[in-house]
């Protein structure tokens, strides 16, 4: 393998003209894009492509100029959905072969599923000549990888997404590792996970480490989350790993209370860690946010053990009767006040017996803003062993009525997070 062929690395080709006119968004590269961060793999390019077999093998042969691997997935499966395995054949001009043992594995799949076979499906039998077969354990799209040229292999996947992620751990991850020997460096990334700050004030904080010839940091942000992608290239994976513990000490040092996570747990499963390690409990009464916060507790599985429930008291009377907030504190100060999430999480604590409470009353808007109460102004508590706290946020209007409910989950979850470290 060439100097030139060892360093260009990995593109991601997704095949579907739902894809192109945004009917369905691709999940799927944003998955296998991780995927290969994850594996230190060098990716430099995606690209979309309709379901048309001569644009597919175009894009095929360009591709095959620029990187050494190439991931297509969607275009497999029977029939009219079965276009890519024969658009890369014609690429470069290779021959379709059935391959028996496909049919026969093909027949039992479908017969297992209570189905009489239909010759359409036997179609997904048929790979280029040279192809190896990349299995696929859960459906009939068998995928392959077929090296066309020296240096350059193509590895399919079809578009389902538990068939593809399926594939790319059984096979193509195992070969992935194996072929990274054939680089003269290795990539190893780490992904360090923020919140309660932003991506101009994170940058700000590390600008003295951004800079160095075989160190890559990559700031991303989400809807109240920001991760920083730590990559580290060195001809010695061991060394690439000591880099990065080196880079992550350095960072932690800077800005450690704002990092939840540098293994990829998500702030939820962090809190909950957090109040199972201290045998605690949590409640919550939501207002503004309407029990997006109870229902992102309840993403994490067996939670039932630390999050004992919620009361989503969205009228003021819901607050007086279930949570004992007095109706004089709600006439003085307004559901959205500190005064009252703080009676709100006192309220919540009491009565569903747990050692901490959060509370959220705010404006999510469209409407309901006034000047001295604005669409996006939230008021929080938090309420703990010897703890009772509250504050407010203000939040743009910009994210919509959704996003400042998220944020405003994601922000109590964060300030118990602090209060419990």
């Amino acid at each position: 393998m060439t100097e030139g062929v060892k360093q260009r690395g990995v593109e991601i080709l997704c095949v579907g003209t739902e894809l192109l006119l945004g009917n369905v968004l691709n999940s799927n590269a944003c998955w296998l894009a991780k995927e290969l961060a994850t594996l230190g793999q060098p990716h430099h390019r995606q690209t979309v492509v309709g379901n048309n077999p001569t644009h597919l093998a175009s894009c095929v042969q360009e591709a095959a100029v620029r990187c050494s691997v190439l991931l297509t997935v969607g275009g497999l499966g029977p029939a009219l959905d079965n276009f890519t395995t024969k658009a890369l054949a014609s690429a470069f001009d290779t021959p379709l072969e059935e391959r028996l043992e496909l049919r026969d594995e093909i027949k039992t799949k479908v017969i297992a599923l209570g189905i009489t076979p239909d010759p359409n499906q036997y179609c997904q039998a048929y790979l280029p000549r040279g192809a190896s077969i990349l299995p696929n354990p859960l459906g009939t799209a068998t995928g392959m990888i077929w090296s066309p040229r020296p240096g350059f292999t193509i590895l399919t996947f079809p578009e389902a997404p538990p068939e593809m992620k399926e594939m790319w751990q059984c096979t193509a991850v195992p070969w992935l590792q194996q072929r990274s020997g054939s680089y003269d460096s290795t990539l190893v990334s780490r992904t360090l996970s923020f919140s309660g700050i932003s991506e101009s004030t994170l940058i700000k904080c590390i600008t003295s480490l951004m800079y160095s010839e075989n160190l890559t940091l990559a700031p991303h942000t989400s809807l109240g989350d920001l991760k920083l992608r730590l990559v580290a290239r060195n001809s010695n994976a061991e060394q690439a790993k000591l880099m990065l513990d080196t880079l992550e000490r350095e960072i932690l040092l800077k800005i450690g209370h704002h990092c939840y996570s540098c293994n990829g747990e998500s702030l939820t499963s962090v809190v909950l860690d957090l109040l199972r390690k201290r045998s605690q409990t949590l409640a919550v009464a939501e207002s503004c946010t309407g029990g997006s916060l109870g229902a992102t507790l309840t993403t994490v599985p067996e939670c039932s053990n630390v999050f004992l429930g919620g009361i989503i008291a969205y009228n003021n009377v819901v607050k007086h009767t279930l949570l004992g907030v007095p109706v004089e504190l709600i006439d003085k100060y307004g559901a959205v006040s500190r005064p009252v999430v703080e009676a709100m999480a006192a309220g919540c604590r009491k009565r569903l017996a747990s050692d901490w409470s959060l509370a959220i009353s705010g404006v999510a808007g469209p409407g309901g803003g006034t000047s001295a109460k604005p669409v996006g102004l939230v008021c929080l508590a938090l309420e703990g062993p010897g703890l009772t706290a509250s504050w407010q946020k203000r939040f743009s209007r910009s994210h919509g009525r959704s996003g400042i409910q998220t944020l405003s989950a994601i922000h109590a979850l964060d300030r118990l997070r602090l209060a419990l470290c």
